[in-house]
């Protein structure tokens, strides 16, 4: 497999992650972190991480709505038990 074939199926897994992430908001960050040591929060931070590897500017908050589709404060107030 060449490498901008593996980018494209590790993107679209990483997509179908968070979609089903979003689809299931009645899985609670403490559970996913109970069960798989990462959350949400997890995966925002290596988001940004990633952002500010290839030189782009994104803070905490523009990387947790890219995640939850939402801003946290949102989320939260909708979904946080």
């Amino acid at each position: 497999m060449d490498k901008a074939t593996r980018t494209e199926l590790e993107a679209a897994a990483f997509r179908h992650l968070v979609s089903h992430l979003r689809e299931h908001t009645d899985v609670q960050n403490i559970d996913l972190m109970n069960l798989a040591g990462f959350c949400r929060n997890c995966l925002s931070k290596w988001y940004k991480a990633a952002a500010e590897e290839r030189g782009i500017e994104m803070d905490y908050e523009a990387a947790r709505e890219e995640i939850y589709g939402m801003t946290y404060a949102e989320w939260k107030e909708k979904y946080q038990k």
